[in-house]
């Protein structure tokens, strides 16, 4: 897996080293979210950045995913890292958080103003934003909403909120099926075909369950074997509100 790309500040630390290391303060916690949410500051040694914590104890139990949503935040920027496409923000586990257990993620400081169908109109975009589809297809995430989109100054769109992802079984619901049918770039292609023939990457496999890691490969194969991104026939492989 490639090492991730450092962030330094003024102290030396790189922002991800302060976001794994540093001590972890509230500051609000984030509004309209199902689960416990918060904004939270990580400091270390003077330095600060803020991230987004999300508690293992204030998730709300669900019939169809597995206890410990958390596990798969973090799951999904180890996916993400070692396919080298950077789509999700980077995300630890952590212990010592003020509420125990849970991720840390960086928070981006994006154009909130922007989401996917805004970002759409911009054709500069759509290679990210078919590199999203791939990876939501892969990961199997079950709520992409268009407000998980987010593009920060550089123009760099990142996905977040990712817990409702890896499920063993298909349930992709995504607001990106602009790209249904087209051809998957052939980098992508090549990126997945490394994930399949290496297998799960152990810093991955430590936070899935064994049939959740078939899955993942099972579809990154079915991608690389189609060279196509799928269209929903269906209609209904949508989240709930689409933003």
């Amino acid at each position: 897996m490639p090492a991730p790309e450092l962030t330094p500040t003024s102290s030396g630390h790189s922002v991800e080293a302060i976001i794994t290391n540093g001590e972890i303060e509230l500051i609000g916690r984030m509004p309209w979210s199902s689960n416990a949410t918060f904004l939270a500051e990580a400091s270390l040694d003077g330095e600060s950045t803020r991230v987004i914590y999300k508690p293992h104890i204030g998730e709300r139990p669900l019939w169809d995913f597995p206890d410990g949503l958390w596990k798969r935040e973090v799951a999904a920027f180890e996916l993400s890292h070692a396919l080298g496409w950077e789509v999700v923000p980077f995300t630890v586990s952590r212990d010592d958080a003020p509420h125990g257990t849970g991720s840390v993620q960086r928070f981006i400081d994006a154009d909130f103003e922007q989401h996917y169908f805004t970002m759409l109109e911009d054709e500069d975009t759509h290679d990210q934003l078919q590199r999203m589809a791939v990876f939501d297809f892969v990961c199997n995430n079950t709520d992409r909403k268009g407000g998980h989109c987010l593009i920060d100054a550089d123009g760099h769109i990142w996905g977040i909120d990712n817990g409702l992802s890896f499920h063993a079984e298909f349930k992709l619901r995504t607001v990106i099926w602009d790209f249904g049918g087209e051809d998957i770039a052939d980098n992508l292609l090549a990126d997945l075909q490394t994930l399949v023939d290496a297998g799960i990457p152990p810093t991955v496999a430590a936070l899935l369950g064994t049939f959740e890691q078939d899955a993942v490969l099972a579809r990154a194969r079915a991608l690389v074997r189609e060279g196509v991104l799928p269209i929903d026939e269906s209609g209904h492989r949508y989240p709930w509100p689409l933003i």
